[in-house]
């Protein structure tokens, strides 16, 4: 079959099974015949050197690349590389194939030019390949699509400029579970003819064995259809050697090849049936006559000739018996500098922290800290461009006369935790607080800002100098202690005044652009600022009301929400939110499993009772209105309902989780309705597509419930809704968590967890991460926010896909000085890089504006609806690229794949495509067109994510 003759080219080495004489072994140099090739009606065994090289785990990235802190693992990726290339050149047939381009970055960059002519003679043979080509092997569960793509361009770009190699296969190989967007958007859009991973259900896993379907074409888009199908082979147990002790690491207990005969334990027989047993049992459970043996795992070949010495053996002796985001755009608008500061160190941070055991949390707790210092880093350094980008556009609003900025922009990245040094300045002798406000996404921003200040005579102007509607509100003591905490313990010094109020005022900022604002020091107006008015609900009996426009919430007299009304799309709703937790299974019991960083395992559920009346304590305004409560000594929770919008936002601060009772928990809120829901609800894919969902139910298999709330958790990184006949309820998240519909009509959200129990899977760390100051360690405390919405049936998906993408690019502030004068006179204080007429449509996003090094700029734009999501915005759209870029001349525009690596057409010819089984579906694919390069007009069709790059003439 043709797919498996291109496997067979893409792979390594085969070797071939199948009757012929034998062979007897010599005391004298024996050339090991390692040639092959696929031979019909034999098994054809795949042999796959590789090794899998985590960029964090137990030890950290770099710690992994020089082989330091061996005490913990003993691993060395520079030994895998060094090594490799000598091991490699040894014979033309030997092969391998590496993945992390993380770690092959930092040995590339200390390679002589030799040693790099050598390497890409061995990538250009085919001897050495790269596959997946990102800079991590990322996780499907907890990252958004965006910085998966983003990621896995970096690596590709790489590889393409320094070996003008284009990867082609998908390797996945232990992530925690797969997603479908890796499979239609990672995957097929890429550019990848297969994808192969390892982690499945363990049950699946069995009933694929049982009837041979380990090999499947991926259907994973109901948008896309065959268009978008991937051939994915599931591995029958994991990513290493088959059963039958086939390691060679030279401190591994497996036996070799021994086939000296002049030796002691001369055992060429032994080895080869070994391997030949290993090979039948695989093909038992294999569809065809092929199979493929994974020859390595984590950190393995840091001697790569003990491997292939071995494996040389084995072909020989086997064939012979057997014959056989913001911060780039802002870069673009003042120009990339090499020289100067880039967002290069961010995009290598973020990249790494999308790898399976980063993101996840599934690391050791200094690696978790490395990540974190990275992290940090990059976004410093990301700071510093976009101050002198923002202060040069604000200066001069025009990249061509951006030369020596005279303002410096700071940025508060604590204000979450209620400390900005910036806004909580001293108003006083005429001293004016500049807030500059940027809008990375391609439609006009309405929103609330806030921020916090010191006094309550404070005023607003916007940028026309008019006077603004502004309110104060009250910080929680709850909001100062972890602000105290925190700012101690990630700067080492302690604020020396505390503010006192959260300043709220609305903002309106343009397209791919920004708007000002001044906060200064002037008597409030009753009509236009005031301080929120404070009521108590602690000791009445009567309901309570909350909301100043057109939502409304209820609650009851015990001081529990009860009633969700909003009078334009006129749905009311009775519900319930309160808290529980699960006691972390402790091995102790019927079950040895812990809970832990890897496994969720509740023993128990209680639920969080208070005793009587919850205290309410209100804030209302002529913006917001705000609702505190004290849930117990470790949950306090800050809802928000805002006079212009129609959702309810929830801030949670809860911790430290106590265990002092022995018990570790896991924290989870819940909202509780009367919907009918018939076990339906549905998750986000990676923040792109959502996937029903259907409780105590797999669709490719029955079923059997051993653990009835894990087994039904799904990672939420965008949202989580469910339905009825009448109307939906929509959650969005600011950070991934796990979600469920534990119970019809019930939507739940894991948002805090602190265990006491490793759970044997590696990291041999509890899941309890400690915050110290002053030498005094607790538990971690969280700060965090939960959007909520009820719409009638088949309205939801508008607010989930526009305001969820808000969520993910949120208006960045920029804070600045005036002392006296004339800020607008000396400034421009509102920008647009578009038409000022223009925005895109309500259905796409500008997902990606980046200068690349040779100054042609990466473009990507995304339809952010699934086909028949929405009834008007599940259409083809279109984009005018002569207006999104209104002061530049397009020279040229290349559509390439979504990695942009490859010009799209040359990788749509290479796809690969696939006889499957079963009636043909009906398709019905809409696509966008080629791009005219007179016309400028990008079209999208739903979920279509188009790539380009642009070269820009001057103007």
């Amino acid at each position: 079959m043709y797919p498996f003759r291109r496997l067979a080219l893409l792979l390594a080495a085969a070797v071939l099974l199948g009757p012929g004489p034998d062979g007897a072994a010599q005391g004298v140099y024996i050339p090991y015949n390692t040639s092959a090739g696929v031979v019909k009606g034999k098994l054809n065994v795949h042999v796959v050197p590789h090794t899998h090289d985590d960029v964090g785990w137990l030890k950290t990235v770099d710690q992994y690349y020089v082989g330091s802190n061996n005490s913990i693992q003993a691993a060395c990726v520079q030994n895998v590389l060094d090594s490799l290339v000598p091991a490699l050149l040894k014979d033309e047939n030997r092969k391998f194939i590496y993945v992390e381009q993380a770690f092959f970055q930092r040995w590339w960059r200390q390679q002589s030019n030799s040693t790099k002519d050598t390497v890409k003679g061995l990538v250009s043979s085919g001897r050495l390949e790269f596959i997946n080509g990102g800079m991590c092997m990322h996780d499907e569960a907890t990252v958004h699509y965006i910085d998966m793509i983003d990621q896995t361009t970096l690596g590709h770009r790489f590889i393409k400029e320094e070996f003008g190699q284009i990867p082609r296969i998908g390797w996945q190989i232990d992530p925690f579970g797969h997603s479908a967007v890796q499979a239609y958007l990672l995957g097929a859009q890429v550019g990848f003819d297969a994808l192969y991973f390892s982690r499945i259900d363990y049950q699946d896993r069995e009933v694929r064995k049982g009837t041979k379907k380990l090999e499947v074409v991926w259907r994973s888009s109901k948008t896309f259809g065959s268009s978008a199908d991937i051939f994915s082979g599931i591995f029958p147990i994991n990513y290493e050697p088959p059963p039958g002790e086939f390691y060679f690491e030279v401190d591994d207990k497996s036996p070799v090849v021994q086939d000296d005969p002049l030796l002691f334990d001369y055992n060429v027989e032994q080895r080869v049936n070994d391997f030949v047993a290993a090979a039948l049992v695989q093909a038992n459970i294999t569809r065809t006559n092929h199979i493929m043996f994974t020859m390595g795992t984590d950190f393995k070949y840091q001697y790569a000739e003990s491997w292939f010495r071995q494996m040389d053996k084995l072909i020989h002796y086997v064939n012979k018996v057997k014959d056989g985001s913001a911060a780039r755009q802002l870069e673009f608008f003042k120009g990339r500098s090499n020289s100067g500061v880039t967002t290069d160190s961010l995009a290598d941070a973020l990249a790494l922290a999308q790898h399976h055991d980063a993101v996840t949390g599934t690391e050791k707790q200094h690696v978790a800290n490395d990540y974190a210092k990275r992290l940090s880093i990059g976004y410093h350094k990301a700071e510093e461009l976009v101050s002198s980008s923002l202060a040069c556009l604000s200066e001069s609003g025009s990249k061509s006369l951006c030369s020596s900025e005279t303002k410096n922009f700071g940025q508060c990245p604590l204000v979450n935790i209620t400390y900005c040094p910036h806004s909580e300045m001293n108003f006083s002798q005429g001293r004016s607080l500049v807030v500059l406000v940027y809008n990375s996404l391609g439609w006009k921003r309405e929103d609330v800002l806030r921020i916090p200040v010191m006094s309550d005579s404070v005023v607003v102007h916007d940028s026309e100098g008019r006077l603004i509607e502004s309110q104060l509100v009250p910080i929680a003591n709850s909001s100062l202690n972890i602000r105290d905490k925190y700012t101690k313990a990630y700067l080492g010094t302690s604020p020396a005044s505390k503010p006192k109020f959260w300043l709220a005022f609305p903002a309106s900022v343009p397209p791919l652009g920004f708007n000002t604002y001044f906060v200064s020091s002037g008597k409030r107006s009753e009509s236009i600022s005031s301080t929120s008015t404070l009521y108590s609900h602690g000791n009445k009996s009567s309901n309570c009301q909350v909301g100043q426009g057109r939502l409304k919430l209820q609650y009851n007299a015990a001081g529990a929400l009860s009633v969700y009304s909003d009078s334009k799309t006129r749905v009311e709703a009775n519900f319930e939110q309160k808290y529980k937790y699960y006691i972390g299974d402790d091995g102790s019991g019927g079950d040895p499993q812990n809970s832990g960083a890897y496994i969720f395992r509740p023993k128990d559920t209680v639920p969080i009772k208070t005793s009587g009346q919850v205290p309410l304590t209100i804030l209302r305004g002529p913006i917001l209105d705000e609702v505190h409560q004290r849930i117990n000594s470790w949950i306090y929770q800050i809802t928000r309902v805002y006079k212009g919008k129609d959702y309810v936002e929830t801030e949670f601060i809860i911790g430290p989780i106590p265990v002092d009772d022995g018990n570790g928990k896991e924290l989870a809120t819940e909202i509780v309705t009367n919907m009918a829901t018939n076990r339906t609800f549905y998750t986000d894919s990676s923040g792109r597509d959502f996937i029903k969902r259907v409780r105590d139910y797999r669709s490719d298999w029955k079923l059997e419930v051993h653990q009835p709330v894990a087994g039904n958790y799904y990672p939420v990184n965008l949202g989580i809704y469910m339905e009825d006949g009448g109307k939906e309820l929509s959650i969005l998240v600011d950070r991934s968590v796990g979600g469920s519909s534990i119970k019809d009509g019930q939507i739940e959200l894991m948002l805090h967890r602190r265990l006491v129990d490793d759970d044997g899977r590696g990291v041999a760390e509890a899941l309890d991460e400690p915050v110290c100051v002053d030498d005094k360690c607790e538990g971690l405390v969280i700060q965090g926010k939960y959007y909520m919405k009820f719409d009638p049936r088949g309205e939801g998906a508008r607010w989930r896909r526009t305001f969820g993408q808000e969520i993910y690019s949120p208006l960045l502030l920029a804070f600045s000085e005036q002392d006296g004068g004339d800020w607008v006179s000396s400034h421009v204080p509102k920008f647009s890089a578009m038409d000022p007429t223009y925005s895109l449509p309500d259905n796409v996003a500008l997902i990606t504006l980046q200068e690349l090094e040779d100054a042609s700029v990466l473009l990507r734009l995304a339809h952010l609806y699934e086909a028949g999501e929405h009834k008007d915005l599940s259409a083809l759209a279109s984009v005018d690229l002569g207006r999104v870029f209104r002061d530049r001349k397009i020279g040229k525009i290349i559509e390439t794949n979504l990695s942009a690596n490859q010009e799209r057409a040359a990788m749509e010819k290479k796809r690969l495509k696939w006889k499957v089984e079963g009636p043909l579906p009906d398709q019905n694919v809409v696509r966008g067109g080629p791009v005219d390069p007179s016309k400028l007009t990008v079209q999208l069709g739903p979920m279509e994510i188009r790539t380009f790059i642009i070269s820009f003439n001057h103007r």
